[in-house]
């Protein structure tokens, strides 16, 4: 290029053109020459290397480069080569005058720190698709750290672009962002904690893609379908989506049942709530009864030779029935209750089982059912919950025990021997 810059130099100066004018059309037609072969260079990495590259990583077995191929990693790196071209070829043509070979240089190195950023970037999303894609990575918050890579990517290349236009070195440009950290701190403070925040979720795995989250606070209640470095977003079980800054959820309080998922068990904790006028001791007839339930005969033969042994030892009156140790209705459905979940399929026979009363209240005397479904699906386990109550609320008149409920309409017009239609004198 030089050796053709300077033959048309001795050719104007030949043909008697001026120094400084010769020096002008041979910088006019450099520069013009030098665009044309930018262009060219553009146009030949645009349509032909890039179309080659295109075909080759279609063709190829690996996912990766398809992927950096969709995030457009190529197609950006296109943009080097007419950068490339002008930052070859600008000293060669614009040797005579410093100033403008300097501008032209600061130019060029500008534009390729934002092409190199937005390759990184286009990078950056490539990463990112393919941890979607991962099985074992498309829970955890890759987004958070991806983002935060971006952030200082962008810091660096913002720094490197005002230490050319300011002509100092970027250490400089550091060393003076000192000054101005307490003044960021105050004006950037909700940005810099989201970032922190973020940053500590997604180390900690506090919060990952799947994960279903409880925040009242927020009014959040869901599945979590996003994860930034500044926001969290939870799709609720209404269909809607609620935006919780990453900062809310280090500062706050919140529920994550990802545990019980891996657990394998989702929790059942409902009561029966007993009408205690009905709780007495079982007679003969009721035991005789009671054994034909396959369920319970084992524990009756058992727990009557453990009472009759007692009260032999005891030398107790049975004929009071204040003395000794009777069964009673309410001990025995209690004891079917246990022996029914125990032969359940769907109950969890690892983790914690109980059949037990709590004190009692104005609505009852509750027995509450505490296990454990070995399905965490929702829809499974509200299936498996309602027939455990199906059931038990529909065997408990086998023991003449009845369910507390507050009274009714119906229940009034029996009281007052009324039938349908019929008021009170």
């Amino acid at each position: 290029m030089e050796s053709i810059l300077d033959g048309m130099r001795d050719a104007l100066t030949q043909r008697g053109f001026a120094a400084d004018r010769a020096e002008l059309w041979v910088m006019i037609a450099g520069s013009g020459a030098t665009l044309v072969l930018a262009w060219l260079a553009n146009l030949i990495a645009r349509r032909v290397i890039l179309r080659v590259v295109s075909t080759v990583v279609k063709r190829t077995t690996c996912t990766w480069d398809d992927v950096l191929l969709e995030a457009g990693f190529f197609r950006r790196l296109s943009h080097l080569a007419p950068a490339l071209v002008i930052q070859t070829l600008a000293p060669a043509v614009l040797g005579g005058t410093p100033e403008v070979e300097s501008g032209v240089r600061a130019a060029v190195t500008i534009y390729l720190t934002f092409v190199w950023v937005a390759v990184v970037f286009a990078g950056l999303d490539g990463l990112q698709t393919l941890a979607r894609r991962h099985q074992r990575l498309a829970r955890m918050p890759v987004k958070g750290f991806l983002q935060a890579v971006k952030l200082v990517v962008a810091l660096i290349g913002l720094i490197l672009v005002l230490s050319i236009v300011l002509g100092k070195s970027p250490v400089y440009l550091l060393s003076g962002l000192g000054a101005l950290t307490a003044v960021l701190l105050l004006v950037f403070r909700d940005a810099i904690l989201g970032f922190v925040a973020g940053i500590m979720i997604s180390v900690n795995e506090m919060v990952r893609i799947g994960d279903w989250i409880e925040m009242p606070k927020a009014g959040a209640d869901g599945d979590v379908i996003d994860v930034s470095l500044t926001t969290v977003k939870v799709q609720n079980w209404d269909k809607t989506i609620t935006t919780i800054p990453s900062y809310d959820l280090i500062s706050g309080s919140f529920k994550n049942w990802r545990g019980m998922f891996e657990s394998g068990g989702r929790r059942i904790k409902r009561a029966l709530h007993i009408d205690m006028r009905t709780v007495r001791f079982a007679d003969e007839a009721e035991l005789r009864q009671w054994r034909r339930l396959g369920l319970l005969a084992g524990y009756l033969d058992e727990k009557q030779r453990e009472v009759d042994e007692a009260n032999r030892a005891q030398g107790s009156d049975l004929s009071v029935l204040g003395n000794g140790r009777r069964l009673t209705n309410l001990g025995t459905f209690r004891a079917y209750c246990a022996a029914y979940l125990k032969a359940h399929p769907k109950i969890h026979p690892g983790m914690t089982f109980l059949v037990r009363q709590l004190a009692p209240t104005e609505h009852g005397l509750p027995l509450e059912i505490y296990v454990f479904a070995n399905d965490t699906n929702w829809g499974a386990y509200e299936a498996v919950q309602a027939d455990i109550f199906d059931h038990l609320i529909a065997v408990i008149d086998e023991f003449h025990l009845k369910i507390f409920q507050q009274p009714s309409g119906h229940d009034l017009q029996a009281a007052f021997g009324l039938h349908a239609g019929q008021e009170c004198a």
